[in-house]
C-alpha cells in the first residue's frame, strides 16, 4: 500500500499542532491554530483538515478534550520533514565548550560532566554509555610489581585509553620473570583486538614452558577474560531525573511511577541504546512504540555515537514524546562532537 502524501495545508496544520503541543502540553483545537498562526484559513477549514489528519493516523483525539494531540506517526513525519533544521545557538555552544574543557582529564569524569550538561540543556533525562572494549586493539601491556605477591597489569589500547587490573599470586613474584612475561605478552598480543586475545590466548602462549615463568603465565590464563573484558562498557550514566519529572506528563501518578521504575532499572534503556548502536545508526531517533519495548512507548529516545579512536560509546536523551526535537538533536550532535574532540585530546 502506498503511503499517503500529505498536502501542503495538511503539513502546515500538523506542524503548527505539534509546535503548539510541545510548548503547552495541552490538546490543540482549531481555534488555537487560527488565533496563534496566521495561515489564512477559517477555524472550520482547520477543523476539517484536523479531522482528515486524525483519520489518517497523524493525530489523536483524547476523549476528555475537544483538541487533538500528535500520534507516533505524526511525530515521525514532523521529525523527518517538518521541524526546523537543528541549530544550536553560539552562546550555548560556548557553555558546552567551557564546561567540557574544564572537566578533569579522567574519562569517567568527562562522561559524567557530559551527561549533566546534556540534561541541563534539554531538560530531559540524559544518558551516556561507556565506550565498549569488545573491539579495542591492544597497544601494549605493562606489569608493575606492587608487593611480593601482587602485580598491576596496565593495559593500553590504541584509542589512547588505559585500564588497570590487579592480579595476586600464591608465591612471591620475581621482578626479572615479570619482565620476561611482559616482553613475551607484548610480542604475541600487541595489535590484536580484545576479542581475538580472549579466544586465542592459550594458543598464543602455549610455548611459554619455562618453569620460572609458568606460575605467572598460569595466572594470566586464568585471568584473561577479566583483563581483556571491560565491564564498564555496560555502564550507563543517567542524569536529570529532577528535570524530566518537572515535565507536565508526570503530574499523573502512574506516569510518575513508570519513569522512576525505568530510571531504577536501566536495562531497558541500555538494551534500546545498544540496539540502535548495533544497527550502525550514527544518530537515531525512536519515538513511542518504535522503541519496541512497552515500557518506553510513552517516550522518545534520541542517541548519537561518540568516539575514542576505534572505540565507540553512545550519548542521548530520553523524555516524553512532546519534546523540542530540533533543539535536542542539535544539542546531542554538538555535544557528541565535542566529547569526541576532548577524548581525542587526551590520547
Amino acid at each position: 500500500m502506498t503511503e499517503y502524501q500529505l498536502k501542503e495545508r495538511e503539513k502546515a496544520i500538523l506542524r503548527f499542532i505539534i509546535h503548539h503541543f510541545i510548548v503547552t502540553a495541552n490538546p490543540v483545537g482549531s481555534r488555537n491554530i487560527s488565533k496563534k498562526y496566521n495561515i489564512g484559513l477559517s477555524p472550520a477549514s482547520i477543523r476539517n483538515i484536523m479531522a482528515d489528519l486524525e483519520e489518517l493516523g497523524y493525530l489523536n483525539h483524547p476523549h476528555t478534550s475537544a483538541g487533538r494531540v500528535p500520534t507516533d506517526k505524526g511525530y515521525r513525519v514532523y521529525v523527518d520533514s517538518l521541524m526546523d533544521p537543528p541549530k544550536l545557538e553560539t552562546d550555548v555552544k560556548s557553555i558546552v565548550d567551557v564546561n567540557l574543557s574544564q572537566a578533569a582529564s579522567e574519562t569517567e569524569d568527562l562522561l559524567k560532566i557530559t551527561s549533566t550538561i546534556l540534561s541541563n540543556l534539554t531538560n530531559q533525562l540524559a544518558l551516556v554509555t561507556y565506550p565498549k572494549y569488545k573491539e579495542a586493539v591492544l597497544e601494549k601491556i605493562q606489569l608493575v610489581k606492587l608487593s611480593s605477591i601482587r602485580i598491576l597489569v596496565v593495559v593500553s589500547v590504541k584509542s589512547g585509553l588505559i585500564r588497570t587490573i590487579t592480579l595476586e599470586f600464591d608465591a612471591e613474584v620475581n621482578e626479572n620473570h615479570l619482565s620476561t612475561v611482559q616482553q613475551l605478552l607484548n610480542e604475541r598480543l600487541s595489535g590484536l583486538s580484545f576479542s581475538e586475545i580472549r579466544s586465542t590466548f592459550s594458543y598464543r602462549i602455549k610455548d611459554f614452558d619455562s618453569e620460572s615463568v609458568r606460575p605467572i603465565v598460569r595466572v594470566f590464563i586464568e585471568s584473561v577474560d577479566r583483563i581483556f573484558t571491560d565491564k564498564s562498557g555496560d555502564k550507563t550514566i543517567i542524569s536529570g531525573t529532577k528535570n524530566i519529572l518537572s515535565q507536565p506528563e508526570f503530574v499523573d501518578h502512574e506516569q510518575f511511577q513508570s519513569v522512576i521504575e525505568l530510571i531504577e532499572n536501566k536495562d531497558v534503556i541500555i538494551h534500546i541504546m545498544d540496539k540502535n548502536k548495533s544497527e550502525d545508526l550514527d544518530l537515531c531517533i525512536s519515538i513511542g512504540k518504535e522503541n519496541q519495548d512497552e515500557k518506553l512507548s510513552d517516550y522518545s529516545l534520541i542517541t548519537k555515537e561518540y568516539k575514542i579512536g576505534d572505540l565507540k560509546g553512545t550519548l542521548g536523551i530520553m523524555g516524553p514524546k512532546r519534546m523540542d526535537y530540533s533543539k535536542i538533536i542539535a544539542a546531542i550532535v554538538y555535544i557528541a562532537e565535542q566529547l569526541t574532540h576532548e577524548l581525542t585530546k587526551q590520547r
